[in-house]
């Protein structure tokens, strides 16, 4: 086994990594308005590419997990992390709505399938009991931007216009792809596997039901969350210069989420996931009655993003629980899943705001896409209680080494 110490180093380059991803995912909702202003559309259409983003990752990370399920899995991230590079090289230099729309959708690209793969080399380096530990280290660097990529970058966008936003994040995906290339070892891709492998995943119904819940229960969160800047402004009276404050506040929630989603779901996977998804919905709706009251509304933030954090680390674990041989899928899926979400959270956010039903208005719709969540949740119940009183049901192996 490597080192101790290049072990460490490994995981925090992987993690690295998810920081940057997470820095550019969640930075647009606070410079929204600056967006706006700089390619001359109102919110509502600068939504739009929250939305494209979002859709890159839905598109590339089932055709990347698929199609690069062979190939060297460090060569794989470095070539990830390059071309997402590139996309918010484009961002930056976008000269209208329609090229930043395109911008986006590229960074989104590689989003799903690196974090997939990443996962897969962090836990190919630890004993079988650290793998847990060591995926959500990686993981954690998409939860620890929120606490200081998104407020940073908001800050700077703010200060020195938007595109400042998305150079600083050109500048970490360079340094990733240095880290990856000093300390992540060399690590194979599995030559038995082919295309039709990893997509037969996407024949399980368990699969299918956690995708569903992933998809439309978590687009409530976006629904809110993509448009928490003017939320926080025109709704609850706060000044622009708080923004990134309540941005720092929903981060730390969501650090704080990451770590108790792994415990939980260690102690009960299926029960936290169904708790969490139960628990959000009702978080939205409050959102969506007290929405105007500041204070309130920054504890039910952090409430709100704490839950959604035990939510995206129970949907991960319970996606590779069933994905069966489709390791590389499986790991990829719940990205590809959350950012469907984010595109129709952000989407359906815009479409209650635009007409004229207020900024709170996409709390009550995320309320009612976290209801057909549960839904899908209680499908997969049932399928779950037949399946054990038919047999054992059969577990993703461990990743390989």
């Amino acid at each position: 086994m490597t080192g101790t110490r290049r072990v460490v180093a490994a995981v925090l380059a992987l993690a690295l990594g998810g920081f940057a991803i997470g820095t550019t995912e969640f930075v647009t909702m606070g410079v929204l308005p600056e967006i706006a202003d700089g390619v001359g559309v109102d919110i509502p259409t600068a939504g739009q590419v929250i939305s494209a983003y979002a859709l890159g990752v839905v598109v590339g990370a089932p055709v990347i997990a698929a199609l690069g399920a062979r190939l060297p899995r460090r060569g794989l991230l470095v070539a990830l992390m390059a071309a997402f590079l590139l996309g918010n090289l484009g961002s930056a230099l976008a000269a209208g709505h329609a090229w930043l729309l395109l911008a986006r959708f590229v960074s989104g690209l590689p989003h799903g399938a690196y974090f997939g793969v990443a996962s897969l080399v962090a836990a190919s380096l630890v004993r079988a009991e650290l793998r847990g530990r060591a995926v959500s280290s990686v993981m954690l660097g998409l939860a620890v931007a929120t606490v200081a990529g998104v407020p940073a970058a908001t800050w700077l966008g703010q200060s020195l216009g938007w595109r400042a936003a998305y150079w600083a994040v050109v500048v970490l995906a360079a340094v990733t792809v240095a880290a990856v290339l000093a300390v992540v070892p060399a690590t194979p891709g599995r030559s038995e596997v082919t295309v039709a492998t990893e997509l037969a995943a996407l024949r399980r119904p368990q699969v299918l039901l956690t995708l569903l819940v992933a998809t439309v229960g978590f687009g409530g969160m976006f629904a809110v969350y993509s448009y928490i800047a003017p939320l926080t402004t025109e709704e609850a009276g706060l000044p622009r210069g708080a923004v990134p404050w309540v941005l720092l506040v929903f981060g730390v929630g969501g650090v704080l989420g990451t770590v108790l989603g792994g415990r939980l779901a260690d102690r009960a996977l299926f029960r936290s996931l169904a708790g969490a998804m139960v628990t959000l919905g009702g978080l939205l709706a409050v959102v969506a009655v007290a929405g105007g009251w500041a204070p309130g509304l920054l504890v039910t933030l952090f409430l709100l993003s704490a839950t959604a954090s035990v939510l995206v680390v129970t949907l991960q674990l319970r996606l590779m629980e069933v994905a069966g041989e489709a390791q590389m899928l499986g790991a990829a899926l719940n990205h590809s899943a959350l950012n469907a979400a984010n595109a129709l959270g952000a989407w359906i956010g815009g479409v209650v705001i635009a007409a004229g039903l207020g900024w709170t208005a996409p709390a009550a719709v995320g309320a009612g896409l976290a209801a057909v969540g549960l839904l899908a949740l209680a499908a997969s119940a049932l399928l779950r209680r037949r399946d054990r009183r038919a047999g054992p049901v059969r577990t993703a192996p461990a990743p390989a080494r």
